[in-house]
């Protein structure tokens, strides 16, 4: 039994480095620009890396070969204004470091004055829900913030007809 642990423990530890999460030690970073509402590019330990916000998906606006989603830029938009280029975030992981697209998945945070961000877009209606085990940590805040938003009509929900959910990811 105790081999087994040991086994599985040094498997999942192998897992775990095999991409590292090229995090800085305080989760710290730079926004250095918006890809879209659930997407953005910062500066950590001296390169860029993509970063897609955990827990949240907004209309697509670069998906290759799909169109541009109904309230997409407005999403795009709003996150820019969040975090303009040069703002320092915090990003906080869930279980998984990354996307089978090699982004960093996190919770961002405005580090200046602590705004949750993935938060803020889908309570101010510029994002859905979007819930993929095993990085479900703030689910319940998600569903509760856009249950909110659909009931209040507020971003997509109002100008989508309020029957679109975003899609992709």
């Amino acid at each position: 039994m105790a081999r087994s642990l040991a086994v599985a423990c040094i498997a999942l530890l192998v897992a775990g480095c095999a991409r590292p999460a090229t995090t800085a030690a305080d989760g710290r970073a730079v926004v250095t620009r918006v890809v879209d509402g659930d997407t953005i590019v910062v500066r950590i330990t001296g390169r860029e890396e993509n970063v897609r916000l955990l827990g949240i998906d907004s209309p697509e606006t670069h998906k290759p070969d799909t169109p541009v989603e109904c309230y997409g830029p407005e999403a795009s938009n709003r996150l820019a204004a969040l975090l303009p280029e040069g703002t320092v975030v915090r990003l906080v992981r869930d279980i998984e470091a990354r996307d089978r697209y090699g982004r960093l998945l996190a919770y961002v945070y405005r580090d200046n004055d602590g705004l949750f961000i993935d938060l803020t877009m889908v309570a101010e209606g510029f994002a859905g829900t979007l819930a993929i085990p095993p990085n479900l940590a703030h689910r319940a805040e998600f569903d509760a913030a856009v249950a909110a938003a659909q009931s209040a009509r507020r971003g997509l929900w109002q100008a989508c007809g309020g029957s679109h959910v975003p899609v992709g990811g």
